[in-house]
């Protein structure tokens, strides 16, 4: 997402943006829109990788971890025994 917002911005900016024909220039509302959109979108950008990286090995060593427990939870078959 922050990165699409970044794009959008310096599209904006180099006058490629128009609307029903009409260039929306650098300081118009539609520039506006998308400075604020990169202002919220720059932690998105920088924060979302590696967190995601992070999140991904926590679950990976989760799941090793705690595989031979969900196992046995009633014999395999989880809470719920869904053939029953």
């Amino acid at each position: 997402t922050g990165g699409a917002w970044d794009n959008a911005k310096k599209w904006v900016e180099k006058g490629q943006l128009f609307i029903d024909g009409v260039q929306q220039p650098k300081g118009s509302e539609c520039h506006k829109a998308a400075v604020v959109g990169d202002t919220v979108g720059d932690p998105l950008k920088d924060t979302s990788g590696p967190a995601l990286n992070i999140v991904m090995k926590l679950m990976a060593i989760l799941s090793l971890v705690f595989a031979d427990f969900f196992v046995s939870i009633n014999h395999g078959k989880g809470l719920i025994d869904w053939h029953s």
